[in-house]
């Protein structure tokens, strides 16, 4: 079904046509467009940022219901520093406040909290903050909510690299011992499922440096619609497109059917 008629259509019946056999197990979002829906509101940015809370519950909400395996969101990269103080300040406030309040929901919700990136540079008392809710959720078996906190792929590649080098240094490692599996598995999502989707709101057609690694056979979807209105809706289109699509993984289609 095209596009453009899927969209004409209510949540009920979009979860109608989804096939709960072939749902992606990873989906990371790229949470963008939160800065330009507050513009376009004379807002300031903080609003937009703000106003982007309904659309993480609502998305780990939905992801939980559909038993999805893991779902990593881009809260904060490292270029994200070169943002006004102000505005760096004001998120890293929002995050605290919103793991003070939604922890205890996301404990009941079955919902596993882990972060990765560079999380020292993270002010102390979001860390804490941080560090309380990963450990008052650890012991879930639901869907795994994964915040890329200061978190860069070139960084984690490069860092990846400078620990392999360093075993085979000491002597613990060969070097014909390097492989892409042993390379994944010093990698912040070694644990996860391997990345399925990656959906990106606002337009932007450009993967920001977000798991390129993990990117390599991952389905993109891009959406104009900005993060804060992002809903479940938006979520089921995403992945009706995803299973539309297919997976040959470099191979031919009939090798996949």
């Amino acid at each position: 079904m095209p596009s453009n008629n899927l969209e004409s259509l209510t949540e009920i019946e979009l979860e109608q046509l989804l096939n709960r056999q072939k749902l992606p197990r990873h989906i990371a979002i790229v949470m963008d467009g939160n800065g330009r829906w507050a513009e376009k509101r004379d807002l300031p940015r903080i609003e937009g940022h703000k106003a982007a809370i309904e659309a993480i519950r609502d998305v780990v909400e939905s992801c939980g219901k559909l038993e999805i395996e893991a779902l990593t969101l881009y809260a904060f990269s490292t270029e994200n520093w070169k943002r006004p103080i102000r505005e760096v300040n004001a998120l890293m406030l929002l995050l605290r406040q919103q793991l003070k309040e939604q922890t205890e929901e996301l404990n009941e919700n079955n919902v596993r909290l882990r972060a990765i990136g560079q999380l020292n540079r993270i002010p102390k008392r979001v860390r804490q903050e941080l560090e309380r809710s990963i450990n008052i959720t650890q012991n879930n078996t639901g869907l795994i909510l994964n915040l890329a906190l200061n978190y860069g792929s070139r960084q984690e590649i490069v860092q990846a690299t400078q620990r392999i080098a360093q075993a085979v240094k000491e002597g613990e490692l060969k070097i014909n011992d390097i492989n892409e599996n042993l390379f994944a598995n010093y990698l912040y999502t070694a644990d996860l499922p391997e990345l399925d989707l990656l959906i990106r709101p606002s337009g932007e057609m450009r993967v920001s440096n977000f798991l390129l690694w993990q990117l390599a056979y991952a389905e993109l979807y891009v959406t104009p619609t900005f993060w804060p209105d992002f809903r479940k809706k938006d979520l089921l289109l995403a992945l009706i497109a995803y299973q539309q699509r297919k997976r040959r993984f470099g191979g031919l289609n009939d090798q996949f059917q």
